[in-house]
């Protein structure tokens, strides 16, 4: 029996990186999963084996969150098979480079869309359930270049952010309610990344600024999830995994 036997966790962009880590983290504790994926269902289905493997049971769940009727419909998905939702983690972004003097309404739109609308439709999506089961864990994703600042990626950073007013206006709301809204700011990790989100691809890998002087695992993201839902008592917090690069 594992820490979240029996918990029910969706995490949004879970196909690769440190979505799929995190589902796999679930998974040897015990919770039921749902892998969730914009469009790429082979990759999500991979996930959901591995997951399988492990002895809990798994599903599918493709939805762009940025769409709120794509988002409702994934949750009426994980009700209908499940019955309820414990766990969010609303991993699913995008980190787009554009110069703020040449930024479109529509690009700004789409960051706004997919990181932080996503994160709103998602969350009130599975409050009802939690508010019923008086037990729920929502986690966010923010990073090391929301605080810091990074050239070309303002709306990305505003985006970012805004989750983090989010997380603590509903830690406020609902913390009698023992459900809990916390942020895991990841620093520089060892992923597979979409190289055009960035000017010099290379500046990922870099770790002569990092203290520990090495980059960070998706595993060591993943733990950190898992602690935030194995805790009662922490909400409202940001949680800096980055080996010391930075205190903010």
């Amino acid at each position: 029996m594992g820490k979240l036997a029996g918990k029910i966790a969706l995490v949004t962009g879970s196909g690769r990186n440190i979505g799929r880590a995190t589902i796999l983290a679930f998974a040897r504790e015990g919770a039921n999963v749902v892998v969730n994926a914009k469009a790429n269902r082979t990759e999500a289905e991979s996930v959901a084996k591995e997951a399988e493997a492990l002895g809990v049971k798994a599903i599918v769940a493709l939805a762009d969150v940025s769409d709120k009727e794509q988002v409702d419909a994934m949750f009426q998905q994980v009700l209908d098979v499940f019955g309820h939702v414990d766990i969010l983690v609303n991993n699913a972004a995008i980190r787009p480079q554009k110069s703020f003097t040449e930024l479109t309404v529509e690009e700004w739109r789409q960051a706004i869309g997919v990181v932080l609308d996503g994160a709103f439709y998602c969350t009130q999506a599975a409050l009802p359930s939690m508010l019923k089961a008086g037990f729920g864990r929502v986690i966010f994703f923010t990073g090391d270049g929301a605080y810091t600042g990074v050239a070309k990626r303002a709306h990305v950073s505003a985006a970012k952010m805004g989750l983090t007013g989010l997380a603590r206006g509903l830690a406020s709301e609902f913390a009698d309610q023992n459900i809990t809204f916390n942020i895991i700011s990841p620093g520089r990790i060892d992923t597979v990344r979409n190289a055009s989100f960035y000017t010099d691809p290379s500046s990922m890998q870099k770790v002569d600024d990092i203290p520990v002087k090495r980059l960070g695992t998706t595993d060591e993201i993943a733990s950190a999830c898992v602690f935030l839902c194995t805790n009662d008592y922490i909400t409202g917090q940001t949680i800096h995994v980055n080996g010391g690069r930075g205190y903010y």
